[in-house]
């Protein structure tokens, strides 16, 4: 029985730290600044300027780490009232917003 329980709590214990590791990244001052130029270019009128004050739009500030996809996916093809700007961005410029929304306002 002792053996069963430390071997449950280990399990979830690397599973837990593999998650949390799985959801940090690191991104380059650059990559947020450019993320932050393209963000108060094209987004800023729907989501907010640096990304406060939403109005009616998603609240980015609180967009899940974890859904990166999702965020690459919206972007690119547009949801609900946000239109698609795959035509517009490329996938490394969107990864610079997404570094923006990730890391930076939420200083």
């Amino acid at each position: 029985m002792y053996f069963k329980k430390i071997t449950t709590v280990v399990v979830f214990s690397t599973l837990a730290c593999g998650f949390a590791m799985a959801q940090e990244e690191v991104f380059s001052k650059e990559s947020i600044e450019k993320g932050r130029a393209i963000y108060a270019q094209n987004c800023s009128p729907c989501h907010g300027p640096q990304m406060a004050d939403p109005q009616g739009a998603f609240d980015l500030r609180i967009f899940p780490p974890e859904q990166k996809n999702r965020f690459f996916y919206s972007v690119t093809n547009g949801k609900n009232g946000m239109p698609p700007w795959g035509g517009l961005f490329n996938k490394e410029e969107i990864a610079t917003l997404w570094a923006y929304v990730m890391a930076g306002e939420k200083k």
